[in-house]
């Protein structure tokens, strides 16, 4: 199927296209995991007692989903040939939410729980790269038969959902059984994660805040958030609902508001890599200690692998110095089907770009920053701090005889089909409100 051709900035036209089913609100991007990563480094790190550590460790460990039974677990990250793939799931459930922040929670319009953020996070395996895809929430795929999530036995295959949908049907384990399916080549998802409104509002909170920036003035009675242009510093509430926000920006669809999140993504990865953050041993605690409360208060789910401190750290310590310009966020590519109401995957850009992952080539994106019209491309950052001697192996090694590093290989890029729409950590990005 060919990509269906987009208007000019000109003759741009807002297509309603979410008419058969409710609106949902996505919400988190890749903040949970980062934040859970990093948050129990610092406590490791810092000094957190035996006790409270093993507490911490049963807590996650009494609430955690197991994806597969048969699957062993890595023993570590760097003994993964190929790298590690983490789902991050942000869902829409109502359950513990506070219903004067997410009225419709009082009203129960939308029953059941959806996974409307969707996002597969790939850690390669040395030269260390990161690629975040995201699965729009209409995008028609089969959904596989998955267990069901209360253990009653197993949902029928279907040739033709959103995929949003498999959450509802079998929980975690269905989503990622839905994501590998659509990936195919016997990919395998290793760890998952799941969260919900309020626990997104406390982790934003735990980081302290993520800058965005807003072309225009925003205002949006979906979400009730409200932005002068200018630069803004969102935690909390506000962080949520422009982690949710698509009325009110680009072309008010789905695919806009996946590219507002990558600019909050890419963001808050700056931040994390800033010594502001991982230098601060207070802060990484606070993240831990708030994270572990998610888990306790039903917000945060993880699969059993990610009860494993010692893998988190791993985790945390392979992204942590990774180049801007190899932390890379892209959308899954897709063509709107002919009523214009839901998206169809492009399998073929798609092999193209996972290809690439296992691989582990460097990629460069050829197509636009947003696939809705709903950011553009601003700068280019640089990294705010020299990381300390020792902190980022290179993969450069001695000459023979001399103790003077050798610079490795450079390594060809491969350009992306111009479908993938995205952008990279090193791109400064604005958001464009709704023409």
């Amino acid at each position: 199927m060919a990509p269906a051709k987009r208007p000019s900035a000109e003759g741009r036209v807002t297509i309603a296209r979410h008419g058969t089913l409710p609106s949902r609100h996505p919400l988190v991007s890749i903040v949970a995991m980062f934040a859970v990563v990093l948050g129990i480094a610092g406590a490791s790190l810092t000094g957190i007692t035996a006790f409270n550590l093993w507490d911490a460790t049963q807590a996650i460990a009494d609430n955690s989903v197991v994806l597969d039974d048969e699957k062993p677990l890595p023993p570590s990250l760097g003994a993964i040939e190929g790298g590690v793939n983490l789902l991050l799931v942000g869902t829409d459930s109502c359950e513990g939410q506070d219903v004067s922040i997410f009225p419709r929670c009082a009203n129960d319009d939308s029953p059941g729980e959806r996974n409307d953020v969707t996002m597969l996070v790939h850690i390669s395996d040395e030269p260390r790269r990161v690629t975040v895809v995201s699965f729009p929430r209409d995008m028609l795929v089969p959904i596989p038969s998955c267990k069901k999530s209360d253990g009653s036995g197993n949902i029928s295959a279907m040739s033709s959902q959103m995929i949003n949908a498999s959450y509802w049907y079998g929980g975690l384990g269905c989503t990622v059984d839905t994501v590998e399916a659509l990936i195919g080549d016997d990919f395998n998802i290793d760890f998952a994660a799941a969260i919900r409104w309020t626990g997104v509002i406390n982790m934003s909170d735990a980081i302290g805040g993520v800058d965005v920036c807003v072309a225009g003035d925003i205002s949006d009675v979906h979400t009730g958030l409200n932005l002068t242009a200018g630069t803004h510093t969102l935690k909390g509430v506000e962080a949520l609902q422009f982690l949710r926000i698509r009325h009110g920006i680009g072309d008010g669809s789905d695919l806009g508001r996946i590219s507002n999140q990558q600019q909050f993504m890419g963001s808050m990865v700056r931040k994390l890599q800033s010594d502001s953050v991982l230098a601060n041993p207070a802060t990484l605690l606070n993240l831990a200690t708030t994270a572990i409360s998610q888990v306790q208060q039903k917000q945060l789910v993880l699969s059993s692998g990610l009860t494993n401190p010692t893998l988190m750290v791993q985790i945390a310590m392979a992204v942590k110095n990774v180049p801007y310009e190899d932390i890379v966020f892209v959308q899954y590519p897709t063509v709107y089907s002919s009523d214009g109401l839901r998206v169809q995957p492009l399998k073929d850009d798609a092999k193209a770009l996972f290809d690439a992952i296992r691989a582990n080539q460097p990629l460069t994106l050829t197509g636009d920053a947003s696939g809705g019209y709903a950011v553009e491309v601003t700068g280019e950052a640089t990294p705010s701090a020299t990381p300390a001697p020792g902190a980022t192996d290179t993969g450069a090694t001695p000459a023979a005889g001399t103790d003077t590093p050798v610079a490795p290989p450079v390594e060809d890029r491969v350009a992306l089909p111009s479908d993938i729409t995205g952008q990279t950590a090193a791109d400064t990005t604005c958001t464009l409100p709704q023409k």
